[in-house]
């Protein structure tokens, strides 16, 4: 089934990318293709979806992790709050996965230096889990660039507080 989802999902780029290097030459819409490809592509690329912010209004980690999403196409909403950790429970955010801020996006909890990437794969997929976090703050995970670089995971939690590596950096 997964090879299935990732032909499609292959199919619709590539129509969406022909689409654009026939320029308007078809009469329809601006830069060629019909608004559906134009939409699916867009939310690919993380463009005009929303991503509501939680975090502490002194954390200059996570304004630098807010401009990360920005400059990847997300539409953000910041919501300065003193105190997180109440989005964190009522959102089911196993205590060990725990950062310093809590995204909201396409129904999912991000957690964390998630790298905006990783996010649109997470809306691509559209996996059956909770949400996605990078526990604590690891060095070179975005927001948190400076001389060294760790390596660092970002798991999957399920409503059930089940845990697995989504990915490794």
């Amino acid at each position: 089934m997964r090879n299935s989802k990732t032909a499609r999902r292959l199919l619709v780029l590539g129509i969406a990318a022909l689409a654009g290097a026939c320029g308007g030459s078809s009469g329809g819409p601006p830069g060629g293709g019909s608004d559906q490809a134009g939409a699916s592509a867009s939310a690919a690329a993380g463009e005009n979806v929303l991503v509501t912010v939680y975090k502490s209004p002194t954390c200059g980690c996570c304004t630098k992790w807010v401009d990360h999403i920005r400059e990847a196409g997300f539409r953000v909403e910041v919501r300065d709050t003193p105190n997180v950790q109440p989005v964190k429970t009522e959102h089911g955010l196993p205590g060990h996965l725990a950062s310093c801020h809590t995204a909201l996006v396409g129904g999912y909890v991000v957690e964390g230096h998630v790298p905006a990437d990783v996010i649109r794969r997470l809306l691509r997929e559209r996996p059956e889990v909770a949400g996605i976090a990078v526990p604590g703050m690891p060095m070179g995970s975005p927001g948190m660039e400076g001389p060294s670089t760790d390596p660092y995971q970002v798991i999957a939690f399920g409503k059930d507080g089940g845990t697995s590596v989504y990915e490794s950096r």
